[in-house]
């Protein structure tokens, strides 16, 4: 296949959102639109990469930072994204109960031993904050 060829091939649907994404996570550190355009290579114009990192930021996969005139970029990480995604599911179904249910009765034993103590952390961290507010509105 030339590059000819693949240029006209149509990219299917997030094809060079991944690719972005791919190229984020090989860098060093925060980049340019411009580096990312170097590493996709083909044909893009900059104006697409900045338009695929913009959409990227919205759907909060990636920060930006300012850098002069421009922005520097760097991937969200994989954790956060996976998280991102279970909020959109879950934000998007009528029944929340069903859906939690659903996800809790299909992990492993030690996937849920990891979510109780994950839980059971929080609840202390909440009471905690609490606590303090409490003690701050008594002046303890």
């Amino acid at each position: 296949m030339t590059d000819e060829d693949r240029r006209a091939r149509r990219r299917g649907q997030g094809e060079l959102e991944a690719q972005v994404l791919a190229a984020l996570r090989n860098a060093a550190g925060p980049v340019t639109a411009g580096w990312v355009r170097e590493r996709i290579g083909g044909a893009l114009a900059y104006t697409t990469v900045v338009t695929i990192l913009s959409r990227l930021h919205a759907k909060e996969s990636v920060s930006r930072e300012r850098a002069g005139r421009s922005f520097v970029w760097t991937p969200a990480d994989e954790a956060g994204l996976a998280a991102l995604r279970m909020r959109k599911v879950l934000d998007g179904e009528p029944d929340r109960g069903a859906v939690l249910a659903s996800f809790v009765t299909a992990l492993s034993p030690d996937d849920e031993r990891l979510l109780r103590a994950l839980l059971d952390g929080a609840e202390d961290c909440a009471e905690g904050r609490a606590s303090d507010r409490a003690d701050a509105e008594t002046g303890d």
